[in-house]
């Protein structure tokens, strides 16, 4: 490549980053006037400011629109539980229960999530946190991977990816099926998920004490 195509492409990135942010800005607020079933992509083209094609060029279908939208909401669930750990230094379980807590709130009133939770079946979304959900899964897994590693928390990646998989495994299945009101769901996935957290930070002072190197 050349110095100048080199040059450029921090350019071209930052201008796809923002197309992008653009396009699921509108369509989120496309989502709060009306039901996903009744969003289209010329829609979506519309009101965000940019031509149908381009909208293909870069999602492929309103499939890979969704898609797009939902691995943004996974990318929420990452900051939730970093802006927990980072509230509660020391403090696993209300880390934890913190983070859990403000990204249910947020998922519940994100409205591609209420559309789905609302009026008819709509398949294509169900599967996107269901049978469809690896690339969510695996997008959100990677990044909390590297908040558990980078943070007080102090974990190995393979002890990071261990807790980042099950956390996000955990928090995907409520989107179908919300925490309901007798259940105290951040508080009890702070109870199953904490002690793991505990226990890594317990090893990693024991070895400190010892001398021993952390990983």
């Amino acid at each position: 490549m050349s110095v100048a195509g080199s040059a450029r492409l921090p350019y071209q990135e930052a201008a796809r980053e923002l197309l992008r942010t653009s396009v699921l800005d509108g369509m989120r607020e496309l989502l709060t006037e009306r039901d996903w079933s009744k969003v289209t992509l010329g829609d979506v083209a519309s009101r965000a400011g940019v031509s149908r094609q381009t909208l293909y060029n870069e999602f492929g279908s309103r499939a890979g629109l969704a898609k797009s939208y939902a691995l943004r909401l996974a990318d929420d669930l990452v900051d939730h539980v970093r802006v927990g750990l980072d509230a509660n230094v020391g403090d696993a379980r209300a880390s934890i229960r913190v983070g859990m807590s403000e990204f249910f709130l947020s998922a519940a009133g994100d409205p591609l999530v209420r559309s789905l939770l609302s009026g008819e079946m709509k398949p294509d979304l169900l599967r996107l946190i269901t049978l469809d959900a690896a690339p969510l899964l695996e997008h959100a897994t990677a990044r909390l991977t590297e908040v558990f590693v980078h943070s007080w928390v102090d974990a190995t990646e393979a002890e990071a990816d261990v807790l980042a998989h099950a956390l996000v495994r955990i928090a995907l299945s409520y989107i179908p099926n919300p925490p309901v009101p007798d259940r105290d769901a951040p508080a009890e996935m702070s109870a199953l998920l904490a002690p793991y957290v505990e226990a890594i930070v317990q090893v990693r002072g024991i070895r400190a004490t010892n001398g021993e190197p952390d990983h």
